[in-house]
């Protein structure tokens, strides 16, 4: 328990950090931009940009607290594959009705996806963790209780909810299975559980392409938006938890189908560096 208070001392620090330079490069910036209260800014870029050294977008920002050229506490948007790669990735799981239909389309086009977890949901679901990990996908932390209001709460508050369901997503996929990513609720991020995420080894991850696949507005309507978006960057946003997900299994073959017609591969996020 002291090796873990201390540990716990250490991550505070280095946070607030990462947070004091956070604050002066937002100063200097708000010069010539205008950013709503809270952490707006942390939030639109969870779904914006890349991390195209060329494009500028995540470049600049700083690294891990004590991890420096490793995991960067940068929001994450390209692919490892870069070009035309496109990263999948599936939200709010796992879930026993949906989540194996997401995984057989996923297996019918020989395509794998980042998977970010509700601690709850992994730890009631272990085999499901495990098909996901054995069928070689990755694995996200997407916090314990899905509160995208917890960029405004204390850090401890924010501490619990990333590191607890970090732990038990890696509990139930065994075998020394990592957990990859951190993807804040409704990209709620802060710089400080950026910072804490990348800490423990965890790429902040955003999207380019949200599906709008949990409003239900049809498996057509799903597919014509990843469609008509895919300029807009690599990483695409589906769930398949939350309520019935028929929908978007639906629209996800369609979308792997088109993106094999097009001849565009699939991948994963950044985890490393933008250009990893």
């Amino acid at each position: 328990m002291a090796r873990t208070r201390t540990q716990t001392q250490g991550i505070r620090a280095r946070i607030a950090v990462v947070a004091a330079a956070v604050a002066v490069a937002g100063t200097v910036w708000a010069v010539t931009a205008v950013v709503g209260p809270g952490h707006d800014a942390d939030r639109a870029h969870a779904s914006r940009g890349t991390d195209d050294p060329a494009s500028g977008a995540g470049a600049t920002d700083p690294q891990a607290p004590g991890n420096p050229g490793r995991v960067p506490d940068g929001i994450a948007h390209a692919s490892e594959g870069g070009g035309n790669t496109v990263n999948i990735t599936i939200d709010d799981g796992p879930d026993p009705v949906w989540t194996p239909k997401v995984l057989d389309v996923l297996n019918k086009y020989d395509v794998k996806a980042t998977f970010c977890m509700i601690g709850p949901q992994a730890q009631a679901h272990p085999d499901l963790v495990k098909r996901v990990v054995a069928e070689g996908n990755r694995l996200c932390d997407h916090t314990m209780d899905h509160d995208t209001g917890m960029g405004k709460k204390p850090l401890a508050y924010q501490q619990q909810q990333v590191l607890e369901a970090k732990r038990l997503i890696e509990e139930a996929a065994g075998g020394g299975t990592k957990v990859e990513y951190y993807r804040a609720p409704g990209g709620a991020f802060t710089p400080e559980s950026r910072a804490l995420a990348a800490a423990h080894g965890m790429r902040p991850l955003g999207w380019n392409i949200d599906s709008k696949d949990f409003s239900k507005p049809g498996a057509a309507a799903i597919f014509d938006t990843v469609k008509s978006e895919i300029g807009n960057g690599p990483t695409v946003l589906f769930h398949d938890g939350g309520g019935n997900r028929a929908q978007t299994v639906e629209a996800l073959d369609r979308v792997l189908a088109w993106l094999k017609e097009q001849g565009r591969p699939t991948g994963f996020p950044v985890v490393t560096g933008p250009s990893a």
